[in-house]
């Protein structure tokens, strides 16, 4: 080895060490607490999205989901929730080589846009007194936990299932949700339906990274003990609640801190210019408190589901979650 190279590679090296150690010392004062200083106190991270179906409440014309993305990323959101139903895929047929690729395009128009994908919102019914009803219904949630895997989705919004004896939804909300039971038939076995649904389900859902998130939407998770039960019925942890915050039409603050620490996924509701079927008028310091109390470390979805213009309803409600969860 030339003996002046080899001089110069120990002053080199001796210099870049000499650097390192003055680096990592100044890293460690810096990382160090000052003695006697209070730590400072973090607390769980809450991030907010807004869901597609702020957009669209199931009326043409329907906006679609890469404009919710670049709606959603010029408001400032970081995530977007996405209503199955507002794909322009087909809703319930097998996924093909075609779908896939739309799949695939949206997931990277969401990175282009630097959004995350957070939620798949879907439609399904576990509560039917047929076998071949229920195992369709099974078929099809673990097309949509596929779907999910696609996007870098990691939570689904699962319906638990209604009886549908009162057949419209609009109807239904007139009832304010609460339909009798199929004659012939018992609310016991409409949970264990739904139990054994979703226990098949969660299998695919673990190995996919995806979990399972059950709705307060009506049907069986009407109610908080409706939800409870379910979700004691079932240990996977890849099963949580999805807390809808407008879907408790009484005593809403009481029911919400109920399903709270269960609670894996948040879907707001707001309705500026008055609800498509009702209106609530919620207070969203008050439910951010509940949450944080429960220690709910994750996503809330901004659900605008007022008959206000979307172009200004969205921004006004986002603002409102914003300074709720600041």
């Amino acid at each position: 080895m030339n003996p002046s190279l080899s001089a110069l590679s120990r002053r080199g090296f001796l210099g870049s060490t000499g650097a390192t150690a003055v680096a990592l010392a100044g890293a460690s004062a810096i990382s160090t607490p000052v003695q006697g200083a209070s730590p400072v106190a973090i607390g769980p991270r809450i991030r907010l999205a807004i869901a597609s179906y702020s957009y669209w409440h199931f009326r043409d014309p329907k906006v679609t989901i890469h404009q919710v993305i670049e709606r959603a990323a010029a408001l400032g959101a970081e995530g977007v929730d996405i209503l199955h139903r507002q794909m322009d895929i087909p809703e319930k047929e097998p996924l093909t080589a075609q779908h896939r690729t739309y799949l695939a395009d949206l997931k990277k128009h969401a990175f282009r846009c630097g959004v995350s994908l957070v939620c798949l919102s879907i439609h399904q019914d576990f509560v039917d007194p047929d076998p071949a009803v229920r195992q369709r219904q099974v078929e099809h949630t673990i097309k949509c936990i596929d779907i999910a895997a696609l996007l870098g989705v990691s939570c689904v919004r699962i319906n638990s299932g209604r009886w549908n004896t009162i057949a419209s939804f609009d109807d239904l909300m007139k009832a304010r949700g609460e339909e009798p039971v199929l004659p012939g038939y018992t609310e016991e076995q409409g949970f264990r339906w739904c139990i054994e649904c979703l226990e098949k389900c969660l299998p695919h859902a673990a190995a996919a990274g995806v979990t399972l998130a059950v709705e307060n939407h009506w049907g069986l998770t009407r109610t908080v003990e409706g939800m409870l039960r379910i979700a004691e019925a079932i240990h996977s942890p890849y099963f949580g609640l999805l807390m809808d915050t407008g879907n408790f039409l009484e005593n809403p603050y009481e029911r919400l801190r109920r399903i709270a620490p269960r609670t894996v996924m948040v879907q707001a509701k707001d309705y500026p210019g008055g609800g498509e079927w009702y209106t609530l008028d919620l207070d969203y310091r008050r439910i951010a408190g509940i949450l944080r109390e429960a220690g709910f470390r994750g996503w809330v979805s901004l659900e605008m589901e007022g008959k206000e213009p979307s172009e200004t309803a969205v921004p006004k409600s986002f603002r409102k979650l914003r300074q709720a969860f600041a």
